[in-house]
């Protein structure tokens, strides 16, 4: 177990947390979404409580290690203002700390609030250089990573800087080792997967750990087409992943020997083009017109899927059953989130493309966790040593 800020002194210390603030905005450089805003108040409010300078710290985007005001952080300090409701002291400077930054955090009291620029306007960061994470250490006395969705980066912000100040988890980081370390080694039963996504490839290691674990895993979406294929189905134009044909087989494989319950769409709603207002119409998986593309699963499929998630004691859910984004094709996604937004059972929703499903539908808050990290979160079902967390302090073992 990691260390929390419940397990350091943090009164009258200056505390720099690194956060996700990497939310989207409109062309107009307006916030969109602020969940993951608020998902860093529980820690940022415990610390300036109990006594707390706060520094805080994110990325947002791809600046390619440049300045760029398109990816300023500057809407995000009138966010936090806010919601905090107190000012958030923030200056946009191209190398994220300088002399005046510097001045500022040293001057910081007990209860005040200031933001970095984007840590990505320096190219150190991704690099995990050094010297920046030198330069960003020297601005507080403990450092607090809150930042799951890039737990899974060693970057100048995420590990360099623990290497150099006492580091420990913040709460959301905490909730996520919680639920997610729960659904893989002590789940209630059944504990069923749930997985979408268009490449097998980029899920194989997931399935592989999951079919260790899991009672029964439903593959739905894009993904669902590649399986499909490797049983000799004709899948018409749907989206394939002809490389991962062969995964997809040996994984029915590995399925049937281990005695997990791997099941596929038995229908599927296909178009004749990728858009919502295409001709459309539900057919058999065996039976999917050469000239048609699947876009969700069927009616019978979402019987079968919707069953399994109520018998479930633990569900763990990545990736679209459909092009959801689309209102033509969102039923089978929506049905899969309100079936477990209804159910009794753990549902953990490992953020991505599920995350804005579960948000889309208004089903979020109904979940027991939604992941802010698409890409940790699978990283860690898979069972790899996410850099961001394994760098923080671990608690005393009191059973030795």
């Amino acid at each position: 177990m990691k260390k929390t800020v419940r397990d350091v002194d943090v009164d009258n210390k200056r505390v720099i947390v690194r956060c996700d603030f990497n939310v989207p905005l409109n062309d107009a450089g307006e916030i969109t979404d602020d969940t993951r805003i608020v998902g860093a108040l529980p820690t940022v409010e415990y610390l300036l409580e109990h006594g707390s300078a706060v520094v805080l710290l994110s990325h947002l985007g791809r600046p390619k290690g440049e300045p760029n005001p398109k990816y300023s952080l500057k809407p995000v300090a009138a966010a936090l203002a806010e919601r905090l409701r107190r000012d958030v002291w923030f200056k946009s400077v191209p190398t994220v700390v300088d002399d005046e930054i510097r001045a500022k955090a040293v001057s910081l009291k007990s209860g005040e609030v200031m933001l970095l620029e984007n840590t990505r306007f320096r190219k150190e960061e991704t690099d995990n250089d050094e010297t920046f994470a030198g330069e960003l250490a020297s601005l507080a006395d403990i450092f607090v990573n809150d930042a799951f969705g890039s737990a899974h980066r060693a970057h100048a912000s995420t590990v360099g800087i623990a290497r150099r100040l006492p580091a420990v988890s913040g709460f959301l980081i905490e909730k996520e080792i919680r639920f997610l370390g729960g659904a893989l080694e002590n789940p209630a039963r059944p504990f069923v997967a749930i997985l979408g996504g268009a490449k097998v490839a980029d899920k194989i290691k997931v399935i592989e750990s999951l079919l260790a674990k899991a009672d029964t895993l439903l593959i739905g979406g894009g993904m669902a087409y590649t399986f499909l294929k490797s049983k000799g189905y004709g899948i018409g134009t749907s989206i394939v992943d002809e490389n991962g044909v062969g995964l997809a087989r040996s994984l029915l494989e590995k399925a049937d020997r281990k005695g997990v319950e791997l099941l596929l769409p038995v229908d599927v709603k296909a178009g004749r083009d990728f858009s919502n207002d295409t001709e459309s119409a539900c057919y058999g998986c065996d039976a999917i017109p050469p000239d048609r593309m699947g876009m969700d699963i069927g009616p019978g499929t979402t019987v079968r899927f919707v069953e399994k998630i109520k018998l479930a004691g633990t569900v763990f859910w990545n990736g679209p059953m459909g092009v959801f984004e689309m209102p033509n094709f969102a039923a089978g996604t929506k049905a899969v989130a309100e079936a477990l937004a209804e159910s009794k059972c753990v549902s953990v929703i490992g953020g991505g493309d599920s995350a804005a499903a579960a948000e889309q539908f208004g089903l979020a808050e109904k979940m027991s966790h939604v992941s802010t990290g698409g890409g940790a979160s699978l990283e860690f079902m898979e069972g790899r040593i996410l850099p961001g967390i394994a760098v923080l302090e671990d608690k005393e073992d009191k059973t030795e």
